[in-house]
């Protein structure tokens, strides 16, 4: 899968599946849509309309099931044909697991993608999913030739008119993050360190024409970044706090993306056990998925001032560790008392937050971070847990969510009840809570929250994602999608506005978002 280029294209073109073996994939009622003439270039001359025919009528999905058509060379896959309301349309994650184990192999491949035209977007980014660039195994290393699979989507229902240029580019920029993100995320930290992490910051700049803005080292701690330097001053690659910054003519308002960067975790002092430790490269997966997405959204027109905040840190053990029992001062000027090290994301967080409200003006502050083991508790492996200061954006990200296919629910937004668990004899907050019961996430998310302050007048999104993160053993590039589509409103790209929950083209109420999801599938 490493050594596989992914392209995207209105149409595949006729070949045969000796030559160019091919999957055609789709729910049921959209593969029955489809008709002979539509796929028969790329199963003619050992597929017959009569073997096609049969095969759909063999299909059934529970939940999902494939058939072949010819040997090895040619499979038709279904989709659920239902799913919850609380689930994508697209059935991204099948999506994602069936592509994996039914594609057939090969060095120059198909993928036929059957759909409606709101699930192409989502069904997209579950395909670039199915190929993780990263990989050290020898034989992957040795082997110079690209494999190459072609990804041509078939529309079906009421607009079925096929891709434009446009709307192909704003596939490809998306797979391009998502894949990018999975393959920082994989990468070991001896090999995506600070410093490396700091070259990917700059190779996405220098393609942009952005220069990053770089605060790193000493400088954190003579500028008052507190957390970041409390949390990286430790390791041998020092720490950062890094910003793209996308300012157009025109802008109308200013977003900052803050992603926690945490190149590796070892709990600090508060050090993680043996079995529990394996798997922390992942800790940066929030700062991996912003990365991603910015250079997508920006490509595809970003209308708005976007500034991508970098928290980078590796939380490491040493003689210059921080210590239960250390106060840190952070950027807010708010005293931290540390009583847990391994509760680092909020502390880097909190810097990047409140710089972007200072520094950079943001009116709108989102922060994405791999921050709690309870999340997955929360939420689950696949929802992304959301918490925020505003209804109206918490609706939003649910509804990006269902659109994107990276899914996300609601966590309890309540500050009087919650964050009176940091309370400190020694400093305005600790670091950790007191009852490891009562509500973490959600704790997590208001020590991040408190140092822009309660009454701060701006929009605050907190994006847990340290589940959805990965699958398994390898990245899954989350949060890419879902922040091009909880943000495609502010994008000059249609496919975008399509998706985007705050779009003209998608603003629609619950009730109306509903009816639409009980017409196509199970509520």
């Amino acid at each position: 899968m490493a050594n596989v280029v992914l392209e995207f294209k209105a149409s595949a073109g006729d070949s045969e599946p000796q030559s160019r073996p091919v999957l055609i994939i789709g729910q049921q009622a959209n593969l029955q849509q489809v008709s002979w003439g539509q796929i028969k270039g790329k199963l003619q001359p050992v597929v017959s309309k009569e073997i096609w025919q049969a095969a759909l009528s063999a299909l059934n999905p529970n939940p999902t099931d494939s058939c072949p058509l010819y040997l090895n060379h040619a499979a038709v896959a279904a989709l659920p044909s239902r799913v919850s309301r609380h689930n994508s349309p697209s059935s991204a994650h099948f999506l994602s697991r069936l592509v994996r184990s039914c594609l057939p192999g090969g060095n120059n491949r198909c993928i036929v993608m059957v759909c409606e035209r709101s699930d192409v977007f989502a069904s997209s980014c579950a395909i670039s999913r199915a190929f993780p660039i990263f990989s050290r195994r020898s034989t992957s290393l040795r082997r110079a030739e690209k494999k190459h699979i072609t990804v041509e989507f078939v529309i079906v229902g009421q607009d079925s008119s096929s891709l434009d240029v446009a709307e192909l580019e704003c596939l490809s920029n998306a797979a391009h993050g998502v894949r990018l993100a999975a393959r920082i995320v994989d990468t070991p930290c001896n090999e995506m360190n600070t410093d490396h992490f700091l070259d990917e910051i700059k190779a996405v700049g220098t393609e942009l024409g952005i220069t990053p803005v770089i605060i790193r080292g000493e400088e954190l701690k003579q500028r008052g970044f507190g957390g970041i330097y409390g949390v990286g001053k430790a390791a041998e690659n020092p720490p950062a706090l890094a910003v793209l910054s996308h300012t157009p003519d025109g802008a109308t308002q200013t977003i900052a993306w803050v992603g926690k960067g945490i190149v590796y975790d070892t709990g600090g002092l508060s050090i993680k056990g043996k079995t529990t430790m394996p798997g922390m490269k992942r800790d940066c997966g929030g700062a991996a998925a912003i990365l991603g997405a910015f250079r997508a959204t920006i490509k595809q027109g970003f209308k708005d001032n976007l500034h991508a905040v970098f928290c980078l840190a590796e939380n490491a053990v040493g003689p210059t560790a921080t210590r239960p029992d250390d106060i840190h001062t952070l950027y807010s000027g708010k005293t931290v008392e540390i009583n847990n090290t391994d509760a680092e994301g909020r502390l880097v967080l909190a810097d990047g937050v409140v710089y972007a409200s200072k520094d950079l003006s943001a009116d709108i502050i989102l922060d994405m971070a791999t921050l709690t083991g309870a999340q997955g508790i929360s939420t689950g492996k696949h929802h992304a847990a959301v918490m925020t200061n505003s209804e109206q954006w918490e609706v939003a990200c649910v509804r990006a969510g269902r659109s994107s296919g990276d899914l996300a629910h609601p966590l309890v937004y309540c500050p009087e009840l919650h964050f009176s668990e940091f309370t400190s004899a020694m400093a305005d907050m600790k670091n950790s809570v007191a009852d490891r019961e009562n509500a973490q996430s959600s704790c997590a998310g208001l020590f991040i929250g408190s140092h822009l302050g309660f009454d701060w007048p701006g929009v605050w999104v907190h994006v847990d994602i340290a589940s959805p993160v990965h699958a398994g053993e390898r990245a899954t590039g989350f949060g890419v999608a879902l922040l091009m589509a909880l943000f495609g409103q502010a994008s000059d790209d249609s496919m975008l506005n399509q998706v985007s929950p705050l779009g003209a083209a998608t603003n629609m109420s619950e009730d109306q978002m509903e009816r639409d999801c009980k017409r196509r599938r199970l509520v």
